[in-house]
């Protein structure tokens, strides 16, 4: 029996479908179908309905365009494999994907069709999942003293490699639904693409091979293809994400472990040739783990032959984003993470030059949504050292400092309360934090990082993976015993936890008061009575992730303390003036920092100067004499600012919308907090620049954004 295709199927479908995608070949966007959505919400399910239910997915949504893309960091581009080929598909066609990868994940976990160590392309598996469970059982093998090495595969050309009649075989075997069946098979056939490109004669080809790699259901197809490829590994680990492979073993000496890859390697090898696929030779990868207290002692250098090339093992091995080091270092992966965050900000520095330039808004959004993902990539996994962790404050704060217009003077505390972006300290345990969240809810037989987690902790399922290696450690001296995942580490430090049970205990500040932590995606395990609604669950991991955010803001008013003339609270939200042009809310930043060109406002170079009102010398020239108390701007006080008495953190001056743009000209009327020596300070109430309509206003204000807005 078909399960009829819902209305809230098709929205969840397009609700992933991003507006800012490229169209196919019909030139359709998705924030065009979601418009239709809004007109008519039962046309795309009059549309798409009988396709599912008929199992038939016709061919005029088969053709699509190609698109080259070149892959970054080759030496050369003279060759084809130097380029990536992206597929356009129709947009409707992709809304229908969505739906089916939807029924055939549910269906592929109930019937056990996908292995517990594949992680890539579905719900909540993402490469930290798999880099964590690596982590985790080195280490844990590591405590028996025993010698680890991995070895680092890729499947060359993956999708294109995907054979209609074996995946056919394979979902059948598995006892996958008659019309998901017959769908698949309709949907991998008769392909057309038109390449696009300079000089392109712009005519469809027939491609009757592989799965098209724009699809989203692709790699689910792929997963699915090659899931018979995993087998276990006694005292190791075989873990993969989507077509990169890891084998990992453990042995008494370095030249055993040479000599159990080379049959593990032969084993999945002569598996993968049963699929049609194979590994490509060129990308695998080598690598010998140590412990710390191996750092005196000579490095194994042992190579492995793999199809007559020798593999000789490295010294930094990149997988999945992460960058591994025998020691397991983090000092490696932060510095090229730091180093292409620093290349990417001397980039857009150039929209920001001195003087002009985007507002603290933008700048804002810029180091939130591009520098800060660059720099912190990985951060989940390494912590920094105390070294790296210099570096990077060094860094961030002239992120601070760009997005704000602040002196170098200015506290840092202070500078990371004006720019709204936390510590980088903190910012990297909130980071940890949330990943952590992630694993600790996420379904134990879906997840083999969760499938690690300690037995005492409190899941809705005691599922455990066998092979975790948490036996092996059992019953060991004082170099290792497995302890409560609530148990401090004692002092010295003589017992360990787990590397997935540290990760459990960044969660404390977050789970406390929960007796139990939700599962998100139980909809994908095999229903039991004893589980809570999923819709409960979902607003309780939901509300986990607000107090994480909250415990963030806690911990930095408590951690990074600004000076006491300084009372604005921290906020992760820009505030409503820094959508002010850049050199109005540059002003303000300054002049709340309390490090402008104010007089009340000395630098460390003159402490002891002045500070007295250079117009009135009737008080000191804070902030607020400056707007509210100073005779020699009374005027624009009154016309512009009226009905304005205070200007501390509660002030209706920082929310009120029509005061800021008041403000804005207000400040370039008056010439407050500009340079004395190139703005005489001393000037007469007659004076033309306190007329609205001066010449020498500053140029016109940006726009202010709104408090719903930001």
């Amino acid at each position: 029996m078909v399960p009829p295709l819902t209305t809230d199927k098709k929205a969840a479908a397009l609700s992933k479908c991003s507006p800012t995608s490229a169209p196919g070949v019909e030139g359709i966007p998705y924030s065009a179908w979601k418009q239709v959505k809004k007109i008519n919400r039962s046309i795309l399910l009059l549309i798409l309905a009988p396709l599912v239910l008929l199992g038939y997915h016709p061919a005029s949504l088969k053709g699509s365009n190609g698109v080259f893309l070149d892959k970054p960091g080759k030496h050369s581009y003279e060759s084809p494999s130097s380029f990536r080929t992206i597929v356009l598909i129709r947009s409707v066609s992709k809304i229908l994907e969505w739906i089916i990868a939807a029924r055939l994940h549910a269906a592929a976990r109930l019937r056990g069709l996908l292995h517990p160590k594949q992680c890539g392309s579905l719900p909540g598996l993402s490469t930290y999942n798999a880099c964590l469970t690596l982590t985790n059982d080195v280490k844990t093998l590591q405590r028996t003293r025993l010698k680890v090495s991995s070895l680092f595969l890729d499947i060359k050309a993956g999708f294109d490699n995907v054979d209609n009649s074996t995946l056919a075989r394979i979902l059948s075997e598995g006892g996958i639904p008659p019309y998901l069946l017959s769908w698949v098979s309709s949907f991998l056939g008769e392909w057309s693409c038109t390449l696009i490109f300079q000089g392109a004669p712009g005519t469809p080809a027939p491609v009757n091979v592989g799965a098209p790699q724009g699809s989203p259901l692709c790699p689910l197809l792929f997963l699915l293809y090659v899931a018979p490829l995993h087998f276990r590994i006694p005292r190791g680990l075989m873990i993969s994400y989507v077509d990169d492979f890891a084998l990992t073993v453990a042995s008494l000496s370095y030249r055993g472990n040479i000599r159990r890859l080379q049959e593990l390697f032969h084993r999945l090898e002569t598996q993968a040739s049963g699929l049609g696929v194979s590994f490509s030779v060129a990308k695998t990868e080598l690598i010998h783990w140590r412990t710390p207290s191996q750092r005196h002692s000579p490095k194994c250098v042992s190579p492995i032959q793999i199809k007559g090339e020798v593999i000789h093992s490295r010294n930094a091995v990149r997988w999945l984003g992460y960058w591994f080091t025998p020691a397991l270092d983090s000092s490696t992966h932060i510095s090229r993470r730091l180093a292409l965050a620093q290349g990417a900000f001397a980039l857009i520095q150039r929209l920001n030059p001195p003087g002009a330039g985007l507002p603290p808004y933008l700048c804002h959004r810029l180091a939130t949504s591009l520098v800060a993902p660059i720099l912190l990539n990985g951060a989940d996994l390494f912590t920094p050292s105390v070294g790296t962790s210099t570096r990077l404050n060094t860094f961030w704060r002239k992120v601070q400092r760009w997005t704000t217009n602040c002196f170098s003077a200015t506290p840092t505390g202070i500078l990371s309360v004006e720019s709204c972006l936390p510590p980088i300290s903190l910012l990297i345990t909130h980071w940890q934090r949330l990943a952590a969240l992630t694993v600790v809810c996420s379904p134990p037989s879906m997840s083999p990082a969760t499938a690690r987690l300690y037995p005492s902790f409190p899941s809705l399922s005691m599922h455990r993976a066998p092979d975790s290696s948490l036996a092996i450690t059992r019953g060991l001296s004082s170099i290792y015993l497995p302890l409560h995942w609530k148990t401090p580490r004692p002092v010295p430090l003589m017992r360990n936890h787990q590397p997935v049970d540290a990760v459990a205990h960044r969660t404390i500040p977050s789970t406390l008061g929960q007796s139990r932590m939700p599962m998100i995606n139980s909809q994908l395990v095999c229903p039991t009575p004893i589980l809570p609604p999923q819709s409960l669950m979902d607003n309780t991991y939901s509300a986990l992730r607000k107090r994480a955010r909250e415990t963030l803001l806690t911990e930095w008013a408590a951690l990074v303390p600004t000076p006491e003339y300084y009372l604005q609270p921290p906020a992760l939200s820009p505030r409503p003036f820094m959508g002010l042009g850049k050199f109005v809310a540059g002003r303000i930043h300054q002049m709340r920092a309390g490090k402008s060109y104010l007089a009340a406002h000395p630098t460390w170079r003159s402490p002891d100067a002045d500070t007295s009102c250079s117009r009135c010398s009737l008080e000191p020239e804070t902030f607020q004499h400056a707007i509210l108390s100073c005779p020699s701007r009374q005027d624009c006080t009154l016309r512009l600012l009226h009905g304005v008495t205070d200007v501390g953190p509660e002030a209706p001056l920082w929310t009120s919308l029509p005061l800021l743009k008041r403000l804005a000209p207000f400040i370039g009327v008056t010439s407050m907090g500009f340079p004395p020596t190139i703005f005489p300070p001393t000037m007469p109430p007659s004076s033309p620049l306190f007329s609205l309509s001066s010449p020498r206003v500053p140029p016109p204000v940006f726009r202010v954004f709104s408090l719903a807005e930001v």
